[in-house]
């Protein structure tokens, strides 16, 4: 038997952060963006919860919404994945959905701990 061992690498785009400190201050940034990893955080959980209770259309917009909140984070990778998923459920391809979401799962944990580890603005 062989075990594969599935790790993701993210990527941050740091300048769409650095742009969120300029517009808003340190801590008004440091606000939205601890909000929106909060958001980012359930929606990875109502994403997957829909998938497994069959509701399709739920799990789409739920991963479109997530997909956009991470965009403007600067979590590329997540934010693609999240756009992969979408594309999956929308040409009805169950098994790339289910590859697909359970990538989007491991890129959205590894995103949440690398934006955690980002120096401090």
């Amino acid at each position: 038997m062989t075990l594969l061992r599935q790790s993701e690498t993210v990527r941050l785009d740091p300048d769409r952060l650095d742009e969120l400190f300029l517009q808003l201050g340190h801590q008004a940034a440091e606000d939205v963006v601890c909000r929106a990893l909060e958001e980012l955080a359930a929606r990875l959980t109502h994403v997957e919860r829909f998938y497994r209770q069959g509701k399709m259309r739920d799990m789409r917009k739920c991963a479109r919404s997530l997909g956009a909140i991470a965009d403007q984070l600067g979590m590329e990778a997540l934010a693609r994945v999240a756009r992969d998923v979408s594309g999956c459920s929308d040409a009805g391809d169950a098994v790339a959905l289910a590859a697909t979401l359970a990538r989007l799962l491991r890129v959205g944990e590894v995103s949440l701990t690398e934006i955690w580890d980002e120096p401090a603005y």
